[in-house]
């Protein structure tokens, strides 16, 4: 055990800034990520109480929003994110910056965001008309909607480009759940306890509560956030010469084929009743009194605790069942529980129910949550398979393509506030029960009222578990051949950044590496594995071979795709479309969409070749349209070389500002007051000099981006013919690394 401790001790130092082999994040990355998103997540807690949401009982309970009005905010909160979410989607993927895609916004989003968290809490409710109690809860909603979406989206998303390694996402993930779940945690426990104090009583209804808790652990949560701006650093596989502009239009054409995101999307959409029951267990305390302050925050604290031990085991049941089957079976267990509620509920009134619940609650938010911690990880790898068949990374616009979500979310919002209506949480049946109807959740006083409504949520949260679950039954993206995309990403970009003279000695040696593992395994047969006579260490070692051997495969089929005969075809169109010039590339097109929907779907390469003919199609009419906008005097090429001095002055000015800020941060220690002075001026000419090359960058991708979209099948012609010729000289590509390998020893 003491031999362990040190071993463990030693591994942590070693790796503190230098990940494990195989591994891209160091573990000071890790604790960053991890202990800066307590801060985050105490944000998240307090802001996520004042978006406009059916049943949210801050906006609805406490400032006194009746369902119905509430709704109808709801609509326009939701209405205004459309255009907000696009622009959001498109600043991020149109970002180039040295500090990333997503770390920036962790400081330029949230300071706004805080802004606007403590302004709407001290905003003179009691003194407002209905109306207007509406209208600034929607203004300070709508800039949520830019703001915080960004803040929460940007930190979310922050994992994704992190690391490529699909396994080591995961553990990343499962380690910041439990430390970053700390704050809400805290939160509830302390919750009713300082509602107490100030109230008096067991409400947690009067906006004095929040008045008092909100602003520290606002600012607090956003200082230490920090530490994930300072601390992290994105790696995204991409060649650094890739440049593009991302119109909605374009990413939604992209997004389009891409099946696992209407598969992870239809099950959010379908299981939008899922969580109705969410509210039961905070209504039994605060209107039913079924339990004092005191033991209220200890059941607080053991639900909120439910979300902490998944994130425990759920490293290894990813790694022994994989994501798919982890889904499928805690969604279907989810029914089951979430079914449990509906005789506690009919119970009320009867002691110890809250406790009851509270077991029901514990168990299905812990099954949920299992589920839940491995959504970033599956986003992540549908990215990767994005930019595998379409070679563009568009990670922010699936957020943008992701507000078809929000149209259906509109359509079927209305569900929830017609079963409250219904169910008789309205203003006449308040009236009925002697209240004065200002408030329609007196109603939930009367026993029979709450039991009747509750049984009704819980039913409704059943038949979203229901829908949720049944997309997950056609994933079929493995973590194996998540690794296997990777690696093709890895050869693609190392090609691209060979051809245009950018390529590090770095990713030269791991395209090497794995382009020679590749050709040793593929030809080898997978081991038939006897669990009967093999020993767990066995399996799992001929288990990797098998994954090895897959991988292996799913490269080799990439560098030898253009000796097929299909990849012949492939490079004859192509050969035919970029003879036919910038000028007649459109009509050297001769499938339909007609035809291409016509073609046989039987076997993986027929679908592979109908999906390519449809995006094929697609490509031209979209080339067509923009043709006539942007060149209706005929199409000029674009100079692409002007990037190579702009990512020339990048590099120089990169290297320049890191050195520079290190002498200004030892001219600091050092307390030298004149080269402070100087160095400051330095740094400030330096950014200066940065701002305007990205100025330059974003002008010249943006004339880029009007001439690609022009073009893209005649650029994409010409890129196949360049990867077929790049393929076909590998052995080059081996022998660059072979001489640069000589020279080093």
């Amino acid at each position: 055990m003491k031999e362990k401790m040190f071993s463990l001790l030693g591994n942590f130092r070693k790796y503190w800034k230098t990940p494990p082999r195989g591994r891209y994040m160091s573990f000071k990355e890790i604790a960053s990520l991890s202990f800066g998103g307590i801060g985050v997540k105490f944000i998240v807690y307090c802001i996520n109480m004042m978006m406009i949401a059916v049943g949210n009982t801050l906006i609805g309970n406490t400032i006194g929003i009746d369902p119905a009005a509430l709704y109808v905010i709801y609509i326009l909160s939701v209405l205004s994110g459309f255009p907000l979410t696009a622009l959001r989607a498109k600043m991020i993927d149109n970002t180039r910056s040295m500090k990333g895609k997503y770390r920036p916004y962790l400081i330029t989003m949230g300071i706004p965001t805080v802004i606007l968290g403590v302004g709407f809490i001290w905003m003179p409710y009691k003194h407002m008309s209905l109306f207007m109690k509406c209208a600034v809860v929607l203004a300070f909603n709508i800039g949520f909607q830019f703001f915080f979406k960004f803040y929460n989206d940007a930190y979310d998303s922050l994992v994704n480009v992190l690391s490529p390694n699909s396994i080591e996402r995961s553990d990343v993930l499962s380690i910041k759940s439990v430390v970053e779940n700390f704050s809400p945690s805290l939160a509830n426990i302390f919750l009713p306890l300082v509602a107490k104090a100030i109230t008096g009583d067991n409400t947690l209804y009067d906006l004095k509560i929040y008045r008092v808790l909100f602003p520290p652990m606002l600012l607090v949560g956003f200082a230490v956030s920090v530490l994930v701006y300072v601390n992290t650093e994105e790696k995204i596989v991409q060649a650094k010469t890739h440049v593009i502009s991302m119109k909605f239009s374009d990413a939604f054409r992209a997004i389009a084929h891409n099946k696992y995101f209407w598969i992870i999307s239809l099950a959010g959409w379908l299981g939008f009743l899922e969580g109705s029951f969410n509210g039961i267990l905070g209504w039994l305390y605060n209107y039913q009194h079924a339990a004092t302050p005191a033991q209220y925050s200890i059941i607080v604290a053991i639900a909120g605790n439910a979300s902490f031990w998944p994130n425990l085991v759920a490293p290894y049941f990813i790694r022994k069942y994989g994501k798919k089957k982890i889904l499928i079976f805690t969604n279907l267990l989810n029914i089951g529980f979430i079914l449990l509620m509906l005789p506690i509920v009919r119970m009320t009134g009867s002691k110890n129910i809250i406790w009851l619940l509270l077991v029901c609650t514990f168990v299905n938010q812990f099954i949920t949550s299992l589920g839940h911690l491995l959504n970033p990880s599956v986003n992540a790898d549908i990215r990767d398979y994005q930019q595998y068949i379409t070679g563009e990374r568009i990670d922010g616009m699936f957020a943008a393509v992701g507000l078809i979500g929000e149209v259906i979310t509109l359509a079927t919002g209305f569900v929830l506030p017609m079963l409250y209506e219904r169910s008789g949480l309205n203003q006449s049946v308040a009236l009925s029960l002697g209240y004065d109807g200002s408030n329609v959740y007196d109603v939930l006083y009367d026993k029979s009222y709450f039991i009747s409504i509750s049984s009704v949520l819980v039913l409704a949260s059943v038949v979203g578990a229901v829908l949720n679950v049944i997309p997950y039954f056609f994933y079929d993206l493995t973590e194996t051949r998540q690794r296997a995309i990777v690696k093709v990403l890895k050869i693609r970009a190392v090609f691209e950044d060979y051809a245009n003279n950018v390529l590090k000695d770095d990713a030269l040696c791991e395209a090497v590496e794995i382009i020679t593992e590749s050709r040793e395994n593929c030809d080898k047969e997978p081991h038939v594995i006897n669990k009967k006579t093999c020993d767990k260490k066995q399996i799992r070692k001929l288990t990797e071979d098998n994954e090895d051997i897959e991988i292996a495969r799913f490269v080799m089929k990439e560098l030898t795709k253009y000796d097929t005969d299909y990849g012949r075809i492939q490079t004859e169109n192509a050969r035919r479309t970029v003879a036919a010039g910038l000028d007649g590339f459109i009509s050297a097109s001769t499938v339909t969409r007609a035809q291409a929907k016509a073609m046989p779907k039987n076997t993986e390469l027929e679908k592979e070749r109908r999906r390519e003919a449809l995006m094929q199609v697609s490509g031209i009419n979209a080339s067509r349209k923009a043709i006539s906008k942007y060149f209706p005097d005929g199409i000029v090429e674009f100079d692409s070389s002007v990037f190579d001095s702009l990512f020339s002055r990048e590099d120089e000015n990169e290297i320049e500002l890191h050195n520079a800020l290190k002498k200004l941060k030892a001219a600091r220690e050092a307390k030298d007051t004149g080269q402070i002075e100087l160095l400051k001026s330095a740094v400030s000419k330096l950014q200066l000099e940065r701002r305007a090359v990205d100025k330059q960058i974003r002008e010249a991708t943006e004339r880029y981006s009007v001439y690609y979209r022009a073009v893209k099948p005649y650029l994409d012609a010409e890129k196949l013919l360049r990867q077929a010729d790049d393929y076909s000289r590998i052995d080059e590509i081996i022998e660059l690394y072979n001489s640069r390998t000589a020279d080093i020893t």
